[in-house]
């Protein structure tokens, strides 16, 4: 009976800030509208620079073939490799296509031109990849016969057929919304009773830890629950994007990420005296736990020593698992191993929750 009246106390609570409820509501729906769009790691919109000194005919037909394409942004042609580098330098273009003179006689005597491609590569990524394209292109346009052999092979795309990134993107970023409103908010909320002096109170009462702490992550376990409803409402009205798998599945998964999170909040506020401390503690976690979960850069791209610590990374666990639920339609044997491992982190990381909280009569 006790943790009714506590549990009736916390929704009080929450219903009567000003903030909170807001936050709940306005947080998901930012999270699930902006962030697949702008999070996005496909490479786009490079700009290109082309110096023809060849200016035939046939140089021509390459410089309508880069200006038509839809990849890139075509910038205009110069009249020298210095003026397109003062370009390059300024950060008015990526790359550089340099035919050279007698480009169109070298292909009708059948050698091979020498096209130079020069790319900015402070962002690796965007400079290999927009050379890899227009190598591609400009092989094809010195040997057509280098396009039509490929025409025998078959590609087929498995799972995310539309190659739309944005698919990858969203169960992630629901993890994330489940490790920052049920981490966080628990965090903050005994905090801001330490700060007001409303916790000595319960202190002095003959409320047992484990209902107190009860009473504290219940509360938290109901909103990632609704935060997730929200979420996938979003990814099905905004973006068409519906689980392939198990619903159960993906609401069992988040509560026990919702039990990990909260664990570590209410642990993270047992040790914390202010709300700036808890909340710079909070935010360390989470952003070592985001950065090395596989949601920005592949696990396997990791040093060895990064992997290594990964493996204590429930966020790594809830996004592996979740994605393979979502995109692949997996069922329970397929996350079997990555829910086991979360439910060990709840039963860790709440645990400690009960034991680090000192209650003094």
């Amino acid at each position: 009976m006790t943790l009714n009246y506590l549990l009736r106390k916390e929704a009080i609570q929450i219903l009567r800030n000003s903030f909170l409820p807001k936050l709940i509501f306005v947080y998901p729906i930012l999270v699930i509208c902006v962030m697949p769009w702008v999070m996005s790691m496909e490479v786009k919109n490079i700009k290109v620079d082309v110096v023809d000194a060849d200016r035939s005919a046939t140089s021509r037909r390459l410089v309508d073939r880069i200006g038509a394409s839809n990849y890139f942004v075509f910038n205009g042609q110069r009249e020298s490799y210095r003026e397109a580098m003062d370009d390059i330098e300024r950060g008015d273009a990526d790359v550089i296509v340099n035919i050279p003179q007698g480009y169109e006689r070298d292909l009708v005597r059948g050698c091979n031109p020498q096209v130079l491609l020069s790319a900015n590569a402070a962002d690796a990524t965007k400079g290999a990849m927009g050379a890899s394209y227009l190598a591609q292109m400009v092989t094809e346009h010195v040997n057509p016969q280098a396009g039509k052999m490929q025409l025998g092979l078959s590609v087929l795309d498995l799972y995310n057929r539309h190659l739309d990134y944005k698919l990858f993107m969203i169960p992630a970023l629901m993890g994330i919304l489940l490790m920052m409103l049920c981490g966080f908010l628990p965090a903050l909320n005994i905090v801001g009773e330490k700060e007001s002096g409303t916790i000595e109170q319960i202190n002095a009462t003959p409320v047992s830890k484990w209902e107190f702490i009860l009473a504290k992550l219940i509360p938290y376990w109901i909103i990632g629950l609704l935060v997730m409803t929200v979420s996938l409402l979003l990814a099905w009205l905004i973006y068409g994007i519906t689980c392939q798998g198990s619903l159960l599945l993906v609401y069992f998964m988040s509560v026990l990420m919702a039990f990990v999170f909260s664990g570590i909040g209410l642990c993270v506020s047992n040790y914390s005296d202010t709300m700036q401390q808890a909340m710079l503690v909070m935010w360390f976690i989470v952003v070592i736990l985001m950065l090395m979960s596989g949601l920005f850069t592949p696990v396997t791209s990791m040093p060895a020593w990064a992997q290594q610590l990964v493996t204590v990374n429930p966020m790594h666990y809830f996004i592996d698992a979740i994605r393979t639920v979502f995109i692949r339609g997996a069922g329970f044997g397929g996350v079997s191993t990555q829910i086991a491992i979360l439910a060990v982190f709840a039963l860790v990381t709440d645990g400690w929750a009960i034991l680090s909280y000192r209650k003094n009569h």
